[in-house]
C-alpha cells in the first residue's frame, strides 16, 4: 500500500473543526502529518476539490447471505466507494438471519476483501420473529456492532426491554424500526394518492405508534434507543419532546424522505415503493427541520436493492430502493444547495454523528485515525441506473439531476473508488 498526498485540498472536517485549504498525508492507512511526507508518496492534486472524512451509512441491506442476486458484500461495498460510504451498518434479514455466531463470522470474514468496513447488526430475535429471543453475548463475541430485528418491530415489548439493556451493558446501540404491524402492511403513504391508486395505504399511525413505543421504554427504563429511518412529522416531534426531556435517543433519516414525496408514487413505478412510504410535502419539510434542528442526528440509506422482475409489479413488488451511491449527493442538493445547512453540518450528518452512534473510530481525519476520506466537488449530474456500481438499480433518485460528485474515496489508506 503506497503512501498517498493529497495537495491543495479544501479539508472540511467538523470533528477537527477543519475549514480550510490544506494538505492530508496518509501513511501505512492511517493519517499522518504531511510535513513527515517524503520518499516514495503517490500525489494527488486536489485543487477544486472537498475532502471530507469518509461517510457512515447506519443502515444497508447487503442481501448477503441468501441473496446474493440482489446485492453481495463486495458489490455493495463497490456501492458505498462510489458513494463516499467507508463505513456501513449490515441489516440481519438475510438468509439465514443473522441470529448465529456462524453467519456473523461469515459476513466479517467475506467483508476483508471489501471496499468499506462492514459492521454487523445482530438480530433480537430468532428469524425475526419478534418472539424468541437470540443469544445476544454469543453474536457479540462473534463481531456485531448493534442490535435489531430490522424491518420488523420486536412483537414482545418485554423481549425489546431485554435486548436493550443487554445492548447497553455490551456498548452498543439498538437500532428499532418502528411500526404497529396492526395498523401496517399497505403499499404506500395512506392519503390522496392511495385513494387516487385504489392501493391500500399504511397510516403514518403506524409508524408513530411505533416510535411512541420505543421512546416510552428508552424513558422508563433510562436506556438508549435509536429509531431508524424517520419520515412523518409527528415521529419527529415527538423525538424532538424525548430529547428535550433527557431521553436517550437518537434518529436518522433517509435522502428519499429528504427530496421525494408520495406523489412520485403516481407513476405506479415500484422503484419509488418503500417502508416507511414517502410521505406527504408536510413530512418532508418536517424531516429538514429536524435534521436542521438536531432532533434528527443522522442521514442514512435503507439501502435496500432488488431485482428488476421482483420490482416489475408496482403493486406485489417488495419493498426499498438502493441508496448509498447517490445518498451524499440527495442530500448535499437538499440540504446544502438549498440553503438549510453548510457542507460541515451535512458532514456531520453523515460521517461524525453515525460513527459516535455506533461506536466506531471513524467521521475524523485527526492524525493516528484510520485513513478514511472521499473527495468531492460541486457537479451536477444525472442519475443513470445502469452506470450505478451495485447489482441492482432500484433507485428512486432515477433521471434527476444531483449537485455534487464523489470524484474518489480512500478506504483504510487505499484507493477503492475514482470517478472516471
Amino acid at each position: 500500500m503506497a503512501d498517498i498526498l493529497i495537495k491543495n485540498v479544501h479539508i472540511i472536517d467538523p470533528g477537527n473543526n477543519t475549514d480550510n485549504v490544506g494538505d492530508i498525508f496518509i501513511k501505512n492507512g492511517v493519517f499522518a502529518d504531511p510535513e513527515t511526507a517524503e520518499g516514495n508518496v503517490e500525489i494527488i492534486n486536489g485543487a477544486g476539490l472537498k475532502a471530507a472524512p469518509g461517510l457512515v451509512d447506519l443502515h444497508v441491506h447487503l442481501r448477503d447471505p441468501g441473496q446474493t442476486d440482489k446485492e453481495d458484500i463486495i458489490s455493495g461495498c463497490k456501492a458505498a466507494a462510489a458513494g463516499g460510504v467507508t463505513s456501513l451498518l449490515a441489516m440481519p434479514n438475510t438468509e439465514p438471519t443473522v441470529d448465529s455466531p456462524e453467519t456473523v463470522r461469515y459476513i466479517l470474514d467475506k467483508a476483508q476483501q471489501a471496499d468499506a468496513h462492514v459492521y454487523v447488526v445482530g438480530s433480537v430475535t430468532k428469524g425475526l420473529n419478534g418472539h424468541e429471543p437470540t443469544d445476544i453475548e454469543a453474536l457479540y463475541e462473534a463481531g456485531i456492532s448493534a442490535l435489531s430485528d430490522d424491518g420488523r418491530p420486536v412483537l414482545d415489548t418485554s423481549l425489546m426491554v431485554a435486548a436493550m439493556q443487554k445492548a447497553a451493558a455490551l456498548g452498543m446501540p439498538v437500532t428499532a424500526h418502528c411500526e404497529d404491524p396492526y395498523l401496517a402492511g399497505g403499499k404506500v403513504n395512506e392519503g390522496t394518492v392511495s385513494m387516487q391508486l385504489g392501493v391500500k395505504g399504511m397510516p403514518r399511525a403506524a409508524e408513530d405508534a411505533g416510535t411512541a413505543r420505543e421512546l416510552a421504554l428508552a424513558a422508563a427504563y433510562g436506556l438508549p434507543v435509536h429509531i431508524c429511518h424517520v419520515s412523518t412529522a409527528t415521529s419527529a416531534n415527538m423525538i424532538r419532546d424525548a430529547k428535550k426531556a433527557g431521553v436517550a435517543v437518537t434518529a436518522e433519516t433517509a435522502p428519499h424522505y429528504l427530496m421525494l414525496t408520495e406523489d412520485e408514487l403516481l407513476k405506479k413505478d415500484a422503484d419509488y415503493r418503500m417502508n416507511p412510504p414517502l410521505r406527504t410535502e408536510q413530512d418532508r419539510l418536517a424531516m429538514i427541520e429536524a435534521l436542521r434542528d438536531g432532533t434528527i442526528d443522522a442521514i442514512a440509506t435503507d439501502h435496500a436493492p432488488h431485482t428488476p422482475r421482483e420490482k416489475a409489479d408496482f403493486v406485489n413488488a417488495p419493498n426499498g430502493s438502493i441508496g448509498m451511491e447517490t445518498s451524499f449527493a440527495a442530500a448535499y442538493t437538499v440540504l446544502v444547495k438549498g440553503g438549510v445547512m453548510s457542507e460541515s453540518e451535512l458532514i456531520q450528518k453523515m460521517s461524525c454523528n453515525p460513527a459516535g452512534i455506533l461506536g466506531i473510530e471513524a467521521g475524523t481525519m485527526y492524525i493516528g485515525a484510520p485513513a478514511d476520506l472521499f473527495l468531492y466537488k460541486e457537479e451536477e449530474w444525472i442519475v443513470d441506473p445502469e452506470k450505478l456500481h451495485g447489482k441492482s438499480k432500484n433507485t428512486p433518485f432515477k433521471g434527476r439531476t444531483l449537485a455534487a460528485k464523489v470524484k474518489l474515496t480512500i478506504c483504510g489508506g487505499k484507493v477503492v473508488f475514482k470517478d472516471e
